[in-house]
């Protein structure tokens, strides 16, 4: 990928004033957050909704499905940070 000396925007840069890391993104504001959850936050969700004891809803999209696992993972001591 070459240098955009132009100014224009372009998909994948990172703007001066984007110092967003993409992973850290809030999913609310994913453009794919309110496709249905993937089958491994399926998997990964239903495991964490089992140690904390709880119930979940089996139609979450993937930016709740997120939301829930980053909130489960800290009640079950799975947090990665």
């Amino acid at each position: 990928m070459s240098d955009n000396t132009s100014g224009a925007e372009t998909l994948g840069a990172t703007s001066s004033d984007d110092t967003t890391n993409p992973a850290e993104k809030d999913p609310a504001d994913w453009v794919t957050g309110d496709e249905p959850m993937t089958a491994p936050q399926r998997s990964y969700l239903d495991t964490l909704a089992r140690e904390a004891g709880e119930e979940l809803s089996a139609d979450l999209n993937k930016a709740e499905a997120s939301e829930h696992i980053e909130r489960l993972q800290e009640k079950t001591g799975r947090s990665p940070s």
